[in-house]
């Protein structure tokens, strides 16, 4: 394996797009002979990955067509990292100048808009890295030479675009790379980080800088209805079961009802009947309320176009109640939802910007 790897190093000192001959070359050993060499430790990787032994991927890319400045091989779960595109992994990664190789644990940089791919603000991989930190930090101790960023001297936007989603990684400078003995110990102890994460993964519907799952449902469904091909299998994550949304909206109605009760309204809930939540009475002032509760930031919400349109008719005797950061047990039935932030706008005036349209109605005129 050390040998593998730094023959790739030495590829990247002649790197071209073009598929030369030492890109061929290059092409067999990330594709092919380096997760050969992986594949001999895959019931070791399952068992540090918590994972089934057939749930084990192992994949090497370098571009098809163009050959990519920064080639790779990961080892992921394929149920939870269908594609590089997304999930956690472990992967190495061959800087551009062919100087230094990384076993980083890295992320999907790109995210489904729905109809495409697109890469993800630096931001929200930030956000994403400060998320798992915490959850592997205890295994982090144990090794002060991981580092927390990596630095791939690449020129080409793709290439560089793997630097941010770094969470931790291994360097190994091309003059000193470790032998195989050592190069197995980090891929397993790099594994084991990675099953740490996934299992504080499957445990939670919402991790800061993705897309909220109510926002990722809606989206689904819309390509769904509309019969779209690349709506099957974009693995985005979990959806939310009927249970599990109506422990949200009971918790999110609760606190908003609490919220105005306070403040010296009658409070009526017609969420039932009525193409918004609260009707709220106070002497001769009446207010029209509509609820969303997430477990997300509550950056993004589903409006329904009924509920738009009726809270522009209600305006400014209106107001949107967004209760975020709800925390769900899912581990009990039903499920309990506790927790949350309230945040209130009132009056609430719906500006056209402020809104994404999900799907149309077209009327073909046939």
């Amino acid at each position: 394996m050390d040998e593998l790897l730094s023959e790739v190093l030495d590829l990247q000192q002649v790197w071209q797009a073009k598929n030369t001959e030492p890109m061929k070359r290059r092409g067999v050993v990330v594709r092919t002979e380096i997760p050969a060499w992986l594949r001999e430790y895959t019931e070791a990787l399952a068992i540090a990955m918590g994972i089934p032994i057939d749930d084990v991927r192992v994949e090497g890319r370098d571009g098809t067509g163009l050959k990519t400045e920064v080639p790779w091989t990961r080892i992921c779960s394929e149920s939870r990292s269908p594609s590089a595109t997304n999930g956690w992994y472990i992967v190495y990664l061959f800087s551009g100048d062919g100087e230094r190789v990384y076993l980083s644990l890295n992320q999907g940089t790109t995210e489904w808009t729905g109809g495409e791919f697109k890469p993800r603000k630096p931001a929200d991989l930030q956000s994403r890295v400060d998320w798992a930190l915490p959850r592997i930090g205890d295994k982090l101790d144990e090794r002060p030479d991981l580092q927390s960023e990596i630095h791939l001297s690449a020129r080409t936007p793709l290439g560089r675009g793997y630097e941010p989603g770094n969470v931790v990684a291994i360097e190994y400078q091309r003059n000193a790379i470790p032998g195989p003995d050592v190069l197995s110990e980090d891929l397993l102890f790099m594994a084991g980080i990675l099953g740490r994460l996934y299992k504080a993964t499957d445990a939670t519907l919402y991790i800061p800088g993705d897309v909220p799952v109510e926002v990722r449902e809606a989206v689904q469904s819309a390509a769904t209805t509309a019969n779209r091909r690349s709506a099957r299998g974009s693995g985005q994550g979990f959806v939310l079961t009927s249970a599990e949304r109506i422990a949200i909206e009971k918790r999110s109605v609760l606190l908003a009802t609490e919220y105005f009760e306070a403040d010296g309204w009658s409070v009526k809930d017609v969420g039932a009947t009525k193409s918004y939540d609260l009707h709220l009475t106070r002497g001769e002032e009446n207010l029209h309320v509509e609820v969303k509760g997430t477990t997300s930031d509550g950056s993004q919400v589903i409006l329904t176009r009924a509920e738009v349109e009726w809270q522009r008719k209600f305006a400014p005797d209106n107001a949107l109640v967004i209760v975020h950061s709800i925390e769900l047990d899912r581990t009990v039935q039903p499920p309990i939802a506790t927790s949350g932030t309230l945040h209130c706008t009132s009056p609430w005036a719906i500006e056209d910007e402020s809104l994404s349209v999900i799907s149309y109605i077209h009327r073909t005129g046939l």
